[in-house]
């Protein structure tokens, strides 16, 4: 899949709010680049989040892989449909919900906003502990992370 770029992403938490970590695999023609990261004080939410704006960011790092399109794949329904459906509307209305109140972790749906927002990239959602091996593999990765304390071991 030379012209592909394939991303796999995953953020947990123990307790929610509690210990946490992100992840991400990306793989493209002669490379593959895992990475992940912690925060003593966070949610899975905000795990999630961040796992995508750190895999984007890492994209600006590779300018030969410019142009090229990106399957981006991610076990939360919240940043799938975060950002494909709901990130519009909530730009449009000033960061509000359809209720009128703030939208929580707007500081990253802003971030991953600006990120995402000239780049062919397609969200694609799977289901989490279902078998897909990059996405237990990047679960793998954030329960490492989280019980190592963030410390990187090996």
């Amino acid at each position: 899949m030379s012209d592909v770029i394939e991303i796999w992403t995953d953020g947990g938490c123990h307790g929610n709010p509690g210990p946490g970590a992100w992840a991400f695999v990306l793989r493209t023609t002669g490379a593959e680049i895992e990475r992940s990261g912690f925060d003593p004080e966070t949610t899975n939410n905000r795990m999630e989040l961040t796992a995508v704006r750190e895999a984007l960011s890492e994209l600006a790092l590779h300018p030969e892989w410019s142009g090229k399109r990106i399957a981006l794949s991610t076990d939360s329904q919240y940043v799938q449909k975060g950002i494909t459906l709901w990130i519009h509307s909530w730009e449009l209305s000033g960061w509000k919900t359809s209720a009128k109140k703030p939208v929580k972790n707007v500081e990253l749906w802003q971030a991953l906003s600006a990120l995402a927002r000239d780049l062919p990239i397609s969200w694609l959602w799977v289901l989490g502990h279902a078998g897909d091996p990059m996405n237990e593999r990047c679960d793998t990765l954030v329960q490492t992370t989280i019980a190592s304390g963030g410390m990187r071991r090996g």
